[in-house]
This record gives structure tokens, C-alpha cells and sequence, in this order.
């Protein structure tokens, strides 16, 4: 179990976290009804001690699978072995398996930070903050080595489900996956993961990357009588995960496709130099009050 649980509050809800498993959300709920905004982590979640099993984690220098066993450099092959059991790739960065440092905290706001080596020298912090039912999440990543490499950022976000819940987030296309879950191609996003308007989630598998989003989305919760409303910036493209009947689906905002290093153009990763940052920030606003029918009038 994680040393050391922290908690935030506003008039609304309570975040608790836990920095030194991977700077990781642990639980964010509201205060009146006790309802998990984010996937619940019970108490077998955190003996688990894996951000994988916790609500929320930050994804550094990169987000999901990475192929071919490394990719190139300005200064050549930067080769990477697998780093989680059970995947055949390394996948998520390195942030989210080391502990994070508190080095500011407040009643309603914290600032994580993290010095890592792995896979090669950088400093990140999250500065995360309530106010009045709106979290904020700020990610910040600098580059400390002195060979230039590439750097991706994103927010692996698990979200509460029911059979009740709906998702509005607008996108272009869709990056559909090979045999090994890497982005192949793009093409137009199909009728069954279209959420312009929102929509039950399918009960079927999704687990892809989708492009040309503007960083907003509404997830509706009608009959736990809530919804939630995000903005993203630095996102690109967002990752939808949705496994079959689980109790939780996960939107990412990710700055790049899955093997981005690996596809024309390196699609949203930034070749950052010694001294240079990249930047990423997530706004979740809870607002109560909504039911089944107002669900049905968003449309």
C-alpha cells in the first residue's frame, strides 16, 4: 500500500492521491453523496500498488505502446525494452512507476514533482488544484539530457460507468491498430464510435486513438444525477478505452497517436532539446443536478 494518501477538498467534492505510486489519483468523490466521479480504488486497489489499478496517472515521455524495439533519434537508434508484465511492449512512459515528490501543498491544491533518469534525465511535475467541483490538472515536462529526445504527455483518466452513462466528444478520424494494438492507419471515425452528440458507449471493445478534437467532452451520469465537463489543451487526440463489461471506460487527452515515434512525422511528439518543456493540462468540472431527462435533452 502506497506510504503516504493525500487529500484535497472544495465545497464539492475530495481528491485523494497518492504521490509515491506514480503521482497518481487515487479516488475523486463528491462530498454530499459520496458518488466516484473517477473508477473507485478500494482498498484491494491500493495494495495493489500500481497506478494501473488506481483513477488516474500521468503518462511521461510518452503515451501507450511503443514498437519495433526502440525508435530513431537525432542521435541515433534510443532502444527500450518492456516495462510492465503482461505487455509485450513498453508501454505509458516511465512516470507512473516511480514516486513522486510533494513539494507544495495547500487544502485544495498539491504540486507533485518528479526527477527521473529513466529512460533518460527529466524533471515533471503535476500542479493539481479544486475549486468549486473543477479539477485541474497542469502537466509539465523539462528535458535534462543532453541529447535531444522525443516527448509525449498525457492523463490516463479512468472514468465511472454505468449502463446509463454517455460520452459527447467530437473527433475526424480514428487511428485503427495492427496486431500488436499500434496506430496503422487513420480513417474517418464509423457511426459506432461517433459521440457528437451524446450516446451510450458500445458495449463492444474500443481501445483506439481518435484525432481532430477540439479538447472538450461531457461524460453524463443521469441516474447518478451528475455530468462532467472537460477541457483539454496540448491534447491532440484523445484514447478511448472501453472494455467490456467493466465498471469504468477511460477517455486519455494524449498530445500523439499510440507509436507516434514510429509513424510519418512523429504526430504530436516534440524533439525537445536540454532545458526545453513541453505542457499539457486537464479541467474536469463536476456539475450535479442532471437527470434522465435533461441527459436525453443534450442532445
Amino acid at each position: 500500500m502506497p506510504a503516504t494518501l493525500i487529500q484535497l477538498h472544495d465545497r464539492l467534492t475530495t481528491l485523494t492521491l497518492a504521490p509515491a505510486c506514480g503521482g497518481s489519483l487515487v479516488n475523486w468523490t463528491t462530498r454530499d453523496s459520496g458518488h466516484a466521479l473517477l473508477r473507485h480504488s478500494d482498498a484491494e486497489a491500493l495494495a495493489a500498488n500500481t497506478a494501473r489499478r488506481l483513477a488516474c496517472y500521468p503518462l511521461l515521455p510518452w503515451s501507450n505502446r511503443i514498437g519495433a524495439g526502440g525508435y530513431q533519434t537525432p542521435d541515433g537508434w534510443f532502444a527500450l525494452k518492456p516495462n510492465s508484465p503482461g505487455d509485450a511492449l513498453p508501454i505509458h512512459g516511465s512516470a507512473w512507476q516511480q514516486p513522486w515528490q510533494v513539494s507544495e501543498q495547500q487544502a485544495d491544491s498539491v504540486c507533485l514533482t518528479l526527477d527521473s533518469q529513466v529512460p533518460f534525465a527529466y524533471h515533471a511535475e503535476q500542479r493539481i488544484q479544486l475549486h468549486e467541483g473543477r479539477l485541474h490538472i497542469a502537466l509539465r515536462v523539462r528535458h535534462l539530457d543532453a541529447r535531444a529526445n522525443w516527448h509525449g504527455l498525457g492523463l490516463h483518466l479512468y472514468i465511472t460507468r454505468t449502463a446509463h452513462t454517455q460520452l459527447q466528444v467530437s473527433a475526424q478520424q480514428v487511428w485503427l491498430s495492427d496486431e500488436q494494438q499500434l496506430s496503422r492507419e487513420q480513417q474517418p471515425v464509423p457511426a459506432a464510435w461517433d459521440f457528437h452528440q451524446a450516446a451510450p458507449l458500445p458495449d463492444s471493445l474500443v481501445d483506439h486513438a481518435f484525432t481532430g478534437w477540439d479538447g472538450s467532452a461531457s461524460i453524463l451520469q443521469p441516474d447518478l444525477g451528475y455530468r462532467i465537463d472537460c477541457q483539454a489543451e496540448g491534447s491532440d487526440c484523445y484514447l478511448l478505452f472501453c472494455p467490456v463489461e467493466r465498471p469504468f471506460f477511460c477517455l486519455e487527452p494524449v498530445s500523439h497517436p499510440v507509436n507516434a515515434h514510429h509513424l510519418p512525422g512523429q504526430p504530436g511528439l516534440r524533439l525537445l532539446q536540454q532545458g526545453e518543456e513541453a505542457h499539457l493540462t486537464l479541467t474536469l468540472h463536476y456539475r450535479p443536478g442532471l437527470d434522465n431527462q435533461h441527459a436525453a435533452n443534450v442532445q
